[in-house]
C-alpha cells in the first residue's frame, strides 16, 4: 500500500480547505429556536475541530499538537479572537454574541467572569454560523488565523494558594 501526500503541506493551504460538513444549512428562524447554550456547545466543538485540522500538518507529536491547540482553545485566546472580529460583525451577528454573553453562566476558576462570558460569546457565534452560514464562519475562521498571536502563559499559572501567599508578603 503506497503513502498517501498530501497535495500541499503549507498549513496557510490548509485553514482555507476546511469544509464545515454537509449537514444541511438551517433557516435563520430554525437556528434561532436553539439556545444560546446549545450554540456554544456545538460552537466550541467546531471550533476546536478546526484548530485541530489547522494544525495537523506538518506532522509532529500528539503533546505538541495538544500544547497548540489548547493555546488556540483557552477562553482568554478566544475573548481576543471575539474582540478582533467584532468591529467585523453583522448587527445579527453582534445580537447572537449578545446571547450568548447573557447565556454564560458559571465559570472555571483561573478565569474571570468578563473573559468567559466573551470565549462563550464566540462560540456561540460559532455555532449559530455552522448552523446557518458555514461560508461566512469560514470567512471568519481565516481572518482570525490572519491575524492571530499567542496569548498562552510563558510560566505555569499561579495557584490561588500562591497568589493568597504574595498578598501577604510586605512591599
Amino acid at each position: 500500500m503506497s503513502e498517501i501526500e498530501p497535495e500541499n503541506s503549507d498549513p496557510s493551504q490548509i485553514q482555507t480547505s476546511f469544509h464545515m460538513g454537509d449537514l444541511g444549512k438551517l433557516t435563520t428562524r430554525q437556528v434561532q429556536q436553539i439556545s444560546p447554550a446549545a450554540l456554544a456547545y456545538l460552537g466550541d466543538a467546531v471550533y476546536e475541530l478546526y484548530v485541530r485540522h489547522r494544525y495537523i500538518l506538518p506532522s509532529k507529536r500528539i503533546q505538541a499538537y495538544h500544547h497548540q491547540v489548547v493555546d488556540r482553545v483557552r477562553a482568554e485566546a478566544q475573548a481576543q479572537h471575539l474582540q478582533s472580529i467584532e468591529p467585523h460583525l453583522s448587527d445579527l451577528e453582534r445580537d447572537i454574541i449578545r446571547r450568548g454573553r447573557n447565556a454564560a453562566f458559571g465559570r472555571p476558576k483561573r478565569v474571570s467572569a468578563r473573559i468567559y462570558q466573551q470565549a462563550t460569546s464566540l462560540e456561540t457565534l460559532v455555532g449559530y454560523l455552522y448552523l446557518s452560514d458555514p461560508q461566512r464562519l469560514n470567512e471568519l475562521l481565516i481572518y482570525l488565523e490572519s491575524n492571530y498571536e499567542p496569548t498562552g502563559p510563558k510560566t505555569k499559572p499561579k495557584t490561588d494558594e500562591e497568589k493568597s501567599l504574595e498578598d501577604c508578603q510586605p512591599e
